[in-house]
Order: C-alpha cells, then sequence, then structure tokens
C-alpha cells in the first residue's frame, strides 16, 4: 500500500505538471519577444530546451540531473520517454478520427500523390546523407555506431516520437551505446533547422515584396465548426470531450491487443513491431472510423461522435507533450563525444532538405511554389504542426491547396515509406548494403516522380542527336 505522501505517487502528477508549466512559460516569453515569435521556433521546442538547460543546471549544482530527482519518482527520463513514445501515436490517432473524406480532381489527386512521393524522397535523401556521415566517421571514430546517421530521417522527417523509437531499438538491440539520446538530439535540431531556414527563405520573399511580417492574430472558428448539425451534445450524459479522448483511448488499446498479438507470434521483431504502435494506431483509427461510419449510415447510430475541431485540439495537444518530453529526455552526457557527428548530420538534413523540396516545390507545384515548399521544408524537418507553422506565414487563410496536401499525403507517404522502415532495422547489420538500397531506391522514386517532366528533355535529347 503506497502512503501519499509518498513521491511515488506524486512524481508522475510532478512530471506531467512541469511540462505543462514550462509550455505555458515558453508561451509566455514568445508572446513578450518579438524576436521569438518571428524566430518561428514553436513554443514545445522552446519548451524542452528551457527544461533541457535547467536539467543540466540542476546537475552541476546537485550531480543529478533533473528528471533524476525523486522530486518525480524516481524514473523522470523513463517515464519522459514512454510519454514521448505513447503521445506520437496518440497524436496520429487523434488526427485520422478528424480527417474527412474530399472529393479532388484529377489534377488535385495527383498533387497529393506527388506530395507523398516527396515525403518519401526526402526521408530518402536524408538517410543516404546521414548514413553515408557516420559510415565515413566510423572510419576515424573509435567504436561509433556506423548505422547512426539513419536516424536522421526519423528525428527530420518524422520528429520526437520515432527518433525515440529506433534510437531506443539500436540502442537496446544492437548496443549503440546513447542511441535514444542521439536521437532526441537530431529531431530538436530538426526543429530549429526548420526555424533557420524557414526565416530564411521568408526573408527572401520578403525582398521580393511577396512577404511582410505580420502579428499573430487570433484564429476564429465558426459555431458550425466546433458544434456541427447531427454531432452529440457538448454535456449530455457524457461530455463531449470525454467521448473525443475515449475514442482515442479506445483505440490505442485495440492497437496495445493487436501489437501484442503480433509480437507473441513474432517475438524476434517484438522491438520492431512496437515500434510501428504509430502506424498500427492510424490503421486501427482508419477502422473504427469506418465502423462508426457505416453504423451512421444505416441508422444505427443517431448521432455523430467523432468531432473534427476537439480532435485536432487533441491531436496538437499529444504532439506539444511529445515534443517538450522528447528534448527534455536527452541526455547530453550520453552523446558528448558525438557532437561533431551530430552538429555534421544536422547541417546537412538542413542544407538538403531545404535544397530538394525548393527544386520540388518550383517543379511540380508552380501556382504555389512558395506554399508548398514551406509547407514541406517545416514538416520534413520538424512535424506536421511545424509545417502548418511556416505554411500560415505565407498563406494565413489556407488559400491555397498546400495544407490539404500536407493531410492527404499521408496514405501514399505511408504506402511507399513502409520499406524504409524495414530498411532502418537492417542497417545495423549491413550498412553499406542498406545505403546502397536507399540510393536506388531514392533513384526510381524521383523518376517516377519527375518522370513527366525527364520524357520531354529526353526528346529534346534525341532529336538534338538526330
Amino acid at each position: 500500500m503506497s502512503n501519499f505522501w509518498d513521491y511515488k505517487v506524486w512524481g508522475g502528477f510532478n512530471l506531467v505538471a512541469v511540462l505543462l508549466i514550462s509550455l505555458i512559460l515558453a508561451n509566455g516569453l514568445k508572446r513578450v519577444s518579438k524576436t521569438l515569435r518571428r524566430s518561428l521556433i514553436p513554443t514545445s521546442v522552446l519548451a524542452g530546451l528551457f527544461l533541457l538547460i535547467l536539467s543540466v543546471v540542476v546537475r552541476r549544482v546537485t550531480g543529478t540531473g533533473l528528471f533524476d530527482l525523486q522530486f518525480f519518482g524516481d524514473q523522470g527520463i523513463s517515464a519522459l520517454e514512454i510519454l514521448t513514445y505513447h503521445a506520437l501515436a496518440l497524436g496520429f490517432i487523434a488526427s485520422t478520427f478528424r480527417s474527412k473524406e474530399a472529393k479532388f480532381s484529377k489534377r488535385r489527386r495527383l498533387e497529393i500523390v506527388q506530395t507523398g512521393m516527396t515525403t518519401v524522397s526526402s526521408y530518402l535523401m536524408q538517410g543516404i546523407a546521414g548514413l553515408f556521415i557516420t559510415l565515413v566517421a566510423s572510419l576515424i571514430m573509435r567504436n561509433f555506431f556506423p548505422a547512426a546517421g539513419i536516424l536522421l530521417p526519423f528525428g527530420y522527417g518524422q520528429g520526437t516520437g520515432q527518433a525515440l523509437n529506433y534510437g531506443s531499438i539500436f540502442e537496446t538491440d544492437y548496443g549503440f551505446t546513447g542511441g535514444r539520446s542521439f536521437g532526441l538530439t537530431i529531431a530538436a535540431l530538426g526543429f530549429l533547422s526548420a526555424s533557420i531556414g524557414g526565416v530564411f527563405f521568408l526573408n527572401i520573399l520578403k525582398k521580393k515584396g511577396l512577404f511582410a511580417w505580420k502579428e499573430e492574430t487570433e484564429e476564429k472558428f465558426d459555431a458550425s465548426e466546433v458544434h456541427p448539425e447531427g454531432d452529440i451534445p457538448m454535456n449530455g450524459g457524457i461530455d463531449k470531450l470525454t467521448v473525443e479522448i475515449g475514442l482515442v483511448a479506445a483505440t490505442y488499446f485495440l492497437t496495445y491487443l493487436f501489437l501484442y498479438l503480433i509480437g507473441s507470434l513474432l517475438p524476434g521483431l517484438r522491438s520492431v513491431i512496437y515500434g510501428f504502435n504509430f502506424l498500427f494506431g492510424v490503421l486501427m483509427a482508419i477502422l473504427l472510423r469506418t465502423i462508426l461510419d457505416k453504423l451512421r449510415k444505416a441508422g444505427v447510430i443517431k448521432r455523430e461522435y467523432r468531432n473534427s475541431f476537439m480532435m485536432h485540439r487533441l491531436s496538437n495537444f499529444f504532439f506539444d507533450i511529445m515534443v517538450v518530453a522528447g528534448i527534455a529526455a536527452i541526455r547530453l552526457e550520453a552523446i558528448k563525444s558525438y557532437w561533431g557527428v551530430i552538429i555534421v548530420l544536422a547541417v546537412a538534413g538542413l542544407v538538403l532538405t531545404w535544397l530538394y523540396n525548393r527544386f520540388i516545390a518550383n517543379t511540380l507545384f508552380p501556382d504555389y511554389r512558395a506554399e508548398q515548399f514551406l509547407m514541406m521544408y517545416g514538416m520534413l524537418t520538424g512535424t506536421a504542426s511545424t509545417g502548418i507553422m511556416l505554411l500560415r506565414e505565407a498563406d494565413p487563410e489556407f488559400k491555397t491547396p498546400a495544407a490539404d496536401n500536407l493531410v492527404y499525403q499521408n496514405f501514399p507517404a505511408m504506402v511507399l515509406g513502409f520499406p524504409m522502415m524495414l530498411l532502418a532495422t537492417l542497417a545495423p547489420k549491413r550498412p553499406l548494403i542498406t545505403l546502397l538500397i536507399l540510393i536506388v531506391f531514392f533513384l526510381v522514386l524521383n523518376a517516377a516522380l519527375l518522370w513527366n517532366h525527364l520524357m520531354p528533355l529526353l526528346r529534346k535529347g534525341k532529336a538534338k542527336d538526330a
């Protein structure tokens, strides 16, 4: 029996409270500092960096890191990693529930598929660059983990949760000391890269007279968006927010049962399977969403239980928690000998992602190239929320299709990107072979992506030869 005054009773609450308080303080700091607002650093990143710095100070004074204190129940760092892991999947599940089917023209469907292909192609490019850098580093540095660079697309392209997942697999299954912190640090530098590259591009637009810095304005919603016709009551027999959280929780519970079943059947792949918790969560959410829609159409369910507005808020909440917890969980002492490689990876990720997505936006999306670039670059160095944040600077009312591209590209990106997630587990065993496969995959995907633009050039070349 636990005593109510025991830190084991209060440690979990204290941890979550400190994360949320740091978010509030970071938001207040951004409100009073125009420089921070224009830096475009997400509030969750700023909060995470604040806690990371505070942890360093506490370690210098007490000899123990902030989250290693008994105040957090003696399992602070582990709890932060667990929060990051679960928040990733919960955020994706909530996002899946809020997205609705939409009808698009043939051209718009093509643009969505091209956006998904660009996403995966960017992952491949980041993976190639990262793996090449760390393979070279392993020849120079003694006992360096040569496959560490494959974490670049997970930290930059997919964000904190996936960087932690694969860093954890590498640390647990392949002996990469500091793998978790390595992945989380790459993800944190990805958010900073999003801010640096985003501000740089917006200044280019400003010089061309295409952009002017504006103060943040309040987002307005119609009553029909918050409470559409046919929805369950806001505060009936059960509060509407409770229902939305219940749907997300039920979906994640079913996801766990599925993961447990698959993990029991394939015990040798258990680490990898549980690393895909977010993917199976999305698939389970799609299944549950489809069942609810069918029951509603059949008249079995009279009201709409899914509310896109509230699911949007929930997904943002989970992603904020994921980012601040992920950055706060970094153990700087675990990666002190890797800083040179990490900085090289971060710079390569910034420059290559910036150049490649600028080229793709100019080539395939000429009608809204700036908006498409900002959305893609932000998403591929941070998260979808970072992409939306950068997009809002150039297109505050989302008049261009760029925001829709971000939402609906997830399915083609998931299908095309799944093989790369499997390849990541091959990298520790066969890094050179993995690098070659990534290069071939990248070339084939780009040939398909740019086919309509390459063919006229090839015909011109043949005509000249003739």
